[in-house]
């Protein structure tokens, strides 16, 4: 397959910019670049001027909030559902919180003032754009729901499902340090729920790695928070990004 084609096809596993017209993708595609990302890698930190939004491909992002006293909660998650630096084509130019990836993949990535220029010309692509930020801010809402209302159990069910949804795997490589670090729990926490969670063979947890035997048995262990993303997803994307709901 020649090299543009190839990197055509990778762009459009990207959900956003599989749903453009033709003729819209065709302006923006020249503008996206391929990047790889490693488990770990920040995206931005709090504060940074952003340079480049990113579409990620097969790579997970986690918006993480930094309390004072270095403490991390996990705000929001975006895979190949959609973008990253939202507050490039909203006007802000910079995010309150930190984008770190959380599972190590490929993304495409584009110059600020690139996205800014796309944006302004209206059509297709600003409003897919704006009806993913609000899918965006129903997932932040409800997380903050969740965490607040419901058990710690429910919360991870919520968090496999989230990540399960944007990998095309079944296995998931995450520490539980890791873990207690998105929900803003204690680890052991972590390690209490996931050992209940493959007790009753919904989960397999062998170091570092997750996989998700039976997904079904998650969703009818889940909170409504998640279906309750998911239709919002659906709503405004025209589409769920659950493997099952939608």
């Amino acid at each position: 397959m020649p090299v543009a084609a190839a990197n055509t096809n990778n762009a459009l596993k990207n959900f956003l910019l599989a749903a453009l017209p033709a003729a819209e993708f065709a302006r923006v595609h020249p503008k996206l670049e391929p990047v790889s990302f490693k488990l770990g890698d920040v995206l931005f930190e709090s504060g940074d001027k952003l340079l480049y939004a990113h579409f990620p491909t097969t790579a997970i992002t986690s918006l993480l909030y930094i309390m004072e006293n270095g403490a991390t909660a996990e705000i929001g998650v975006i895979g190949n559902d959609g973008v990253s630096g939202h507050a490039v084509f909203l006007g802000g130019d910079s995010m309150s919180n930190r984008a770190v990836i959380q599972s190590a993949g490929d993304a495409y990535q584009m110059k600020a003032e690139d996205l800014k220029a796309e944006f302004a010309l209206g059509g297709a692509f600003q409003k897919m754009l704006l009806r993913y930020t609000q899918a965006l801010m129903t997932q932040i809402s409800q997380t903050a729901v969740c965490n607040r209302l419901h058990s710690l159990e429910q919360q991870l069910c919520r968090w496999l499902l989230l990540s399960h949804d944007r990998l095309d795997s079944d296995k998931l490589v995450m520490t539980h340090d890791l873990i207690s670090n998105m929900l803003g729990v204690r680890r052991e926490g972590v390690t209490l729920a996931a050992q209940k969670l493959a007790k009753k063979h919904l989960i397999k947890n062998v170091r570092g790695t997750i996989t998700v035997i039976d997904r079904h048995g998650l969703e009818d262990a889940v909170c409504e928070c998640y279906e309750v993303v998911n239709t919002e997803y659906n709503r405004l994307l025209g589409r769920g990004i659950s493997r099952t709901f939608g």
